[in-house]
């Protein structure tokens, strides 16, 4: 029996029960809404609503219902639409008639509002423990490589030398500023919708703040039509995840390329990689793939909510059943790609030779030919155009700017002395670069200093 149907003279339609439910995907609220429903039970109790006596049997109730259904002894129904009418049946059928008490004062609307930020908040907790992971082990490799030195691209062209270590704490950089967008999710998730009712709130004297703090939220929704229609936090949420998947998937561009014969950057460990079917040599980067192709599901999830919420008059209407599914797929994908994508950057190998000699033959210290030129008293555009030459004759000759002799720099220009190969010494280049946010190892010393004191204090573990 449907606990709304009072007001209907015909039976619902199979087809219609069918399409409107939603338990096959909101069970997994189940703990979210069984907790909610204590701390309204317990409300009722201290306003007067129920007894005391009818909120301590709703809640053994409840508690029993979710023992339940974490041993698989209780099977959710489609009949009774969704995982709030589910359990409100179990304990109707479990208590009788106190367990029809329980309602009282809330709607579904409010009540799914209050799951949804539930829900939400703990998984935002689950997902800064393995952000926190990933940028962990990022500040570990780069320590690990403050002195290496690679070519730094710019249309995937190379480009200027700088050290792996730049290289991954700009990676670092990116993910901090996912962690703060996460606090801001994290900030305005934290209003308790629960007391909006329908839309309207409630007649009889209930006390949100009681539910707030018993749920451990900081704030109350101020508006009982926002509180039940807005997604808002739903979709900041996306919108947080969108923006990590991209940074991800650009890491994951980049692994992709240096895995390759053709980069030999790295080299992924065995049990990161796979294999092809019929092709016996291959050692294929797929899970940086997959990240990268998931990048672009969780986009869709984005636009997904926001196209079904963009025409939407106040308040709850039942298009807003489909924020669920995309949002549970976004927590699940951006968490199974955080999980995996430390482990296979702890097991990755770098080949800082290749790096090395890469860097080496891709002409990135011409700038610093260039800036050599202008210490000499040359305009920056005519030492441009000098630079310019010579790598075009070294390109003709097979030559590196280091195995250029000094006659044949002076060939060029006679302000060039011996003091140049002092200048363009890759090593030199990396150095001489100590700016802030520069690539020097002594500033990314200083940097990867100040990383592990940010880490240090938001370190999940110590809160």
């Amino acid at each position: 029996m449907k606990l709304w149907g009072g007001r209907f003279s015909k039976k619902t339609s199979e087809l219609v029960d069918e399409f409107n439910a939603s338990i096959n995907f909101d069970s997994r609220l189940y703990k979210q809404d069984i907790r909610g429903s204590i701390a309204h039970a317990r409300m009722l109790a201290r306003q007067g609503i129920i007894t005391p006596e009818e909120a301590e049997e709703i809640e053994r109730g409840l508690i029993g219902i979710e023992e339940d259904l974490e041993a698989g002894r209780l099977q959710f129904s489609v009949t009774a639409e969704d995982v709030h009418m589910n359990i409100e049946t179990f304990l109707i059928e479990r208590i009788g008639e106190i367990g029809k008490k329980l309602h009282t004062a809330r709607s579904r609307n409010d009540q799914v509002a209050l799951d949804m930020r539930l829900y939400l908040r703990s998984e935002i907790h689950n997902i800064k423990v393995l952000l926190f992971e990933l940028m962990s082990t990022l500040r570990v490799l780069a320590g690990e490589h403050v002195e290496t030195i690679m070519p730094g691209y710019t249309h995937l062209q190379k480009a200027q030398p700088v050290t792996l270590a730049h290289h991954l704490l700009a990676y670092l950089e990116m993910l901090r500023r996912d962690w703060d967008r996460l606090n801001d999710v994290e900030r305005r998730t934290d209003f308790m919708p629960l007391g909006s009712g329908a839309l309207a709130g409630s007649g009889l004297p209930v006390d949100r703040d009681y539910v707030r703090e018993e749920l451990g939220f900081s704030h109350l929704t101020r508006n009982s039509l926002d509180g039940v229609s807005d997604r808002d936090f739903v979709l900041e949420f996306m919108s947080f995840s969108a923006i990590l998947m991209m940074h991800l998937s650009r890491l994951s561009e980049e692994i992709i390329l240096w895995a390759s014969d053709e980069f030999g950057f790295i080299e992924l460990d065995d049990a990161f990689s796979t294999g092809s079917s019929i092709m016996p040599q291959k050692k294929n980067p797929d899970v940086a793939e997959l990240v990268r192709g998931k990048t672009g599901r969780v986009y869709g999830n984005l636009m997904s909510l926001l196209t079904t919420m963009k025409g939407l008059p106040l308040a709850y209407n039942k298009d807003m059943q489909e924020d669920k599914e995309p949002l549970f797929d976004t927590v699940d994908t951006v968490k199974n790609c955080l999980a995996i994508y430390s482990p296979m950057l702890q097991s990755t190998r770098f080949n800082v030779e290749r790096m090395y000699r890469v860097a080496a033959r891709g002409f990135t210290n011409a700038t610093d030919l260039a800036d050599y030129l202008v210490k000499k008293g040359v305009p920056f555009r005519e030492a441009h155009s000098i630079s310019g030459k010579i790598v075009n004759w070294c390109l003709e000759k097979g030559k590196t700017l280091e195995e250029v002799t000094l006659p044949e720099f002076q060939a060029f220009t006679t302000v060039i002395d011996d003091g140049v190969y002092a200048e363009i010494d890759l090593k030199a280049c990396v150095e001489k670069r100590k700016l802030i946010g520069g690539p020097a190892p002594s500033t990314v010393r200083k940097a990867l200093d100040e990383v592990t004191v940010f880490l240090d204090t938001i370190d999940p573990s110590k809160q």
